[in-house]
């Protein structure tokens, strides 16, 4: 048995195939597009029909490598990352060029809503979210103030996984957890905002997609595209979801306590909860996962970046980070390191940099900065964590969707005070787009595989690697974090971070 997903991604699309007995990803293939050149900065835009085309032709690249077995294959996946834009017409043409969920142009609506609601106070409380000019509502308003032609000419807006879920059944629709990047879907009500919809347009409402339920598909693949790629007609396509939501379950993550971080570039802390744990400081996100439960994601921006400036600083290899960091002691001798390289979205420090405080004569060394800054990255997650658990998250374990090594993974847990494990088998959104697919069929064909149980079938917990907190290094890193918050919103305050 296998299923098929399809990654709308910004610069390309791709395509993997999940055999679901051994449950491994098999075939992959992918095709770019390009973006619309011209246009004025900030605008990112791109022609919808040409994601159909690098479908259609990674897709087909995919069937060719599975050869006889694409006859096995019974559900599609879809994803693409958060926000965007395609509006069609009443004759489903496309009205303009798709906009991308990078597209900046939408900023003085945000603004303008923003004035009428409240700021981002206001509008997070209408929604739970502060609103993204890179969201489909901005862009919608932007498009009602900027071509109100092409405003008046559209009958539908999707999402592009949405817009690529249409094309391949005939079926509209959108999952909650698309909607939920939507910024004009309310995720604590499970519905679309009708203050904000209304205040946009009379007519938007018409225009925006009805809800799937979660673990229902979209449709069946229209017969004409089963025929041309030489597939059953009884092929399942899956209602589709953001990036955010489809990596939540791709690690394995589907019940209420559920932790996962997210140890990549773009790194993250995320808790799914039973209903939605709103940050009104804005900090965090709320979203809904594809099982229907609610998840807060706390953002964090220097994961990477903070231990790459130590590994190029010293030209060091990670093995021999990892021995530097075993052969000292919590605390770095006394170093304290802020690591917002890049900025930070939690605590909120949009042009916060890096500090390294408490040098010494005696404590600078390698091994003490190396410390330093893996401790400064894992406090980080500390404060996301305290943040969740103040909104009432209380994990018992926490999932890494990287192995980042023995002495990260303990420091992990000695911050948290909870076991810390990797995952797995852990694909990315395609794989959680897979997931859901196969939990569509499932349902579909009355057999009541939950998410937790397709979750835990293809995704395992790595027990060899899992690590216990100790009790006394957590309480020496509680009180060094909330020195660390005291020295962040002292340097804030003043102006110098």
């Amino acid at each position: 048995m296998h299923f098929l997903g399809i990654d709308i991604g910004h610069e390309a699309t791709r395509v993997v195939a999940l055999d679901l007995e051994a449950a491994t990803l098999t075939d992959e293939a992918s095709a770019p597009h390009a973006w619309i050149e011209g246009l004025p900065d900030g605008y990112r835009e791109q022609d919808p029909t040409s994601w159909i085309a690098a479908v259609d032709h990674a897709v087909r690249e995919v069937l060719g490598g599975l050869g006889e077995k694409r006859a096995d294959v019974v559900a599609i996946g879809l994803t693409a990352p958060a926000g965007g834009m395609v509006a069609l017409d009443q004759e489903n043409r496309v009205v303009r060029p798709a906009k991308l969920g990078s597209d900046r142009s939408a900023q003085r609506q945000v603004e303008e809503l923003g004035r009428a609601f409240g700021a981002a106070p206001g509008i997070v409380e209408l929604t739970g979210n502060v609103l993204d000019a890179g969201s489909l509502g901005a862009q919608a308003f932007w498009l009602k103030q900027h071509e109100p032609y092409h405003f008046q000419r559209t009958a539908r807006l999707m999402a592009p996984q949405d817009f690529i879920g249409y094309w391949l059944t005939g079926e509209a629709g959108t999952s909650a957890s698309t909607a939920a990047t939507s910024g004009f879907f309310s995720v604590p009500k499970r519905a679309w905002c009708q203050e904000l919809v209304e205040f946009v347009d009379g007519r938007l409402g018409e225009m925006l997609p009805q809800g799937i339920a979660p673990g229902q598909p979209r449709g069946m693949l229209r017969r004409e595209l089963a025929r041309n790629w030489g597939l059953s007609e009884t092929v399942l396509v899956a209602s589709g979801s953001g990036r955010v939501a489809a990596s939540i379950f791709a690690a394995g993550a589907a019940l209420p306590g559920h932790v996962v971080a997210d140890l990549s570039a773009d790194g993250a802390l995320v808790a799914i909860s039973k209903g939605s744990l709103v940050d009104f400081r804005g900090e965090g996100s709320v979203g809904c996962d594809l099982a229907g439960n609610g998840f807060t994601r706390m953002p964090m921006n220097n994961v990477v970046a903070a231990q790459e400036l130590v590994r190029r600083h010293y030209g060091w290899s990670t093995p021999e980070v990892e021995a530097a960091l075993a052969a000292t002691r919590p605390g770095a001798g006394g170093l304290l390191f802020l690591p917002y390289l890049r900025g930070e979205s939690v605590p909120r420090l949009q042009e916060g940099t890096g500090v390294l405080h408490g040098i010494t004569l005696d404590n600078f060394t390698s091994g003490n900065f190396a410390r330093a800054a893996a401790e400064g990255v894992a406090l980080g997650f500390g404060y996301a964590m305290s943040r969740l658990r103040d909104m009432g998250c209380e994990p018992c374990m926490v999932r890494l969707t990287h192995d980042s090594g023995p002495q990260m993974n303990q420091l992990l847990a000695d911050v948290f005070g909870v076991p810390v494990a990797p995952v797995s088998g852990n694909g990315g959104p395609l794989l959680g787009g897979l997931m859901q697919a196969a939990v569509a069929f499932f349902h579909q064909n009355g057999e009541n595989l939950g998410f937790d149980e397709i979750a835990g079938y293809i995704v395992t917990v790595d027990e060899e690697s899992r690590c216990q907190p100790d009790a006394g290094r957590h309480e020496f890193y509680q009180k060094l974090l909330a020195r660390q918050q005291y020295l962040v919103e002292t340097l804030h305050s003043g102006g110098f971070l």
